[in-house]
């Protein structure tokens, strides 16, 4: 097994392999597929893949769960690992004086609390310098703790749209940084989206992300209008394809969700201000709804004080973040296919799992917010033969919490065990 010691203040992963085979034994066990308990139950694991799941034995040194719920490791499919939100006034101090460096060091600790939190898997969907690319592979290399990676690169936006990194600077600071091109993510044409999407492919991503319309925290007027016209959408999603890429689209306004919806789009992040229209093309389409809850209640919540976010966000975060979570309920009583998202990184990371709490709030059972957050995230990452279940032929991700989750979904705020690849991350 890979040792894990402390250093720095951060648990640190030194390389090397899962123990051959283990076993764990689970009080209660939750086939996600099914929504239902199995009851004193076995999991075999060799070589960090499940290999049996059966009833309990007394094997020589399983792992002792027999007082625990155990489920599939929760995957998130909207965070942001290299940043976290801070006041304007530190976020523009960052603009002026962090190197890319100092945000690597940065998103260990936030990749780090992300994977304690019970997600061993996350799909982070834009940042600069190549940052999420590499904290991926420094993950994958076992050099830091982390959950599993699917990343987008860098965001894809038109100029001036959300994801463009010169919103806003001054006339002397966009004239020494320059006109950003495709290969910084910021595209002007069907011929520029083609060229981003290859930028993206040549940089290490394992999809793409695009910014529909407007966003609430880009020092930017709007936070709703469409921003791509149909034809530069369409050549993103024909682009993708071709090198085997999905397609993310954040978008608020509903103009801006039908166009990429109709041009294929694979799935619709926050989806805010959908109308009925939105909801038929969901349908139409298969395209999949990932809501972040939690990024509209923190951001309207956040917008309360004057001092928190700057005078040209303040208004959109307290226009749009209160109505995420209405819109969220009308999607799901509509039947859209939803997969689990938060936005972490516009919230504190770590408190992921307060999204369950929303989502059944808003009208979702336990049971159906927790597959969001397993089969449904693992089949819109491709991976529904690999992740999202506890079943032979699975990686061995589990996590374990104290009383039924099922009749009290906040349980998941308190995982109290984590293994990923068959690697223990946190001993009760």
């Amino acid at each position: 097994m890979k040792q894990l010691y402390a250093a720095a203040g951060l648990l640190l992963v030194a390389t090397g392999a899962s123990a051959a085979t283990q076993t764990v034994n689970c009080g209660r066990l939750l086939d996600a597929k099914n929504g239902t308990w199995r009851q004193n139950v076995s999991i075999v694991i060799d070589n960090g893949t499940i290999t049996s799941v059966g009833p309990m034995t007394q094997a020589a040194g399983a792992i002792d769960l027999s007082r625990h719920a155990c489920l599939p490791g929760l995957i998130d499919m909207h965070v942001h690992l290299t940043s976290e939100t801070q006041p304007v006034v530190d976020s523009y101090r960052d603009r002026l004086t962090a190197d890319p460096a100092d945000m690597a060091f940065r998103s260990v600790k936030y990749a780090e609390r992300t994977l304690m939190a019970g997600f061993t898997t996350v799909r982070d969907l834009g940042a600069a310098d190549g940052l999420n690319v590499a904290l991926k592979r420094a993950i994958q290399a076992g050099a830091i703790p982390g959950p599993r990676m699917f990343t987008a690169g860098k965001s894809i936006a038109t100029t001036g749209g959300h994801a463009d990194p010169t919103n806003n600077l001054s006339h002397f600071l966009s004239e020494k940084i320059g006109t950003p091109g495709p290969e910084q993510g910021v595209v002007d044409s069907p011929e520029e989206a083609r060229q981003a999407v290859r930028a993206r492919y040549k940089e290490g991503a394992d999809l793409i992300k695009i910014t529909a319309t407007g966003g609430v925290l880009s020092q930017a007027a709007s936070g709703q209008n469409s921003q791509y016209t149909e034809d530069e959408l369409k050549a993103v999603v024909s682009t993708a394809k071709d090198y085997g890429f999905r397609v993310a689209a954040h978008a608020h306004g509903a103009e801006g969700m039908k166009r990429a919806l109709r041009a294929g789009v694979d799935s619709i992040e926050h989806g805010t201000l959908m109308d009925d229209e939105v909801i038929g093309l969901f349908k139409k389409s298969g395209g999949w709804y990932v809501p972040t809850i939690s990024a509209g209640r923190y951001v309207a919540d956040k917008a309360k004080d004057p001092n928190y976010y700057s005078a040209l966000v303040r208004p959109k975060a307290a226009a749009i973040g209160p109505q995420l979570q209405n819109t969220f309920a009308r999607a799901h009583k509509a039947g859209v296919k939803i997969a689990f998202g938060t936005d972490a990184g516009v919230f504190p990371h770590g408190e992921n799992a307060k999204e369950f709490g929303y989502m059944v709030e808003a009208g979702m059972t336990p049971v159906e917010a927790i597959r969001a957050a397993t089969v449904h995230a693992a089949a819109l990452l491709d991976q529904g033969k690999r992740l999202g279940a506890i079943e032979p032929g699975y990686a061995a991700d589990i996590i374990a919490v104290e009383g039924d989750p099922l009749r009290d979904v906040k349980l998941l705020e308190q995982v109290k065990f984590v293994m990923k690849d068959g690697v223990i991350y946190k001993r009760l």
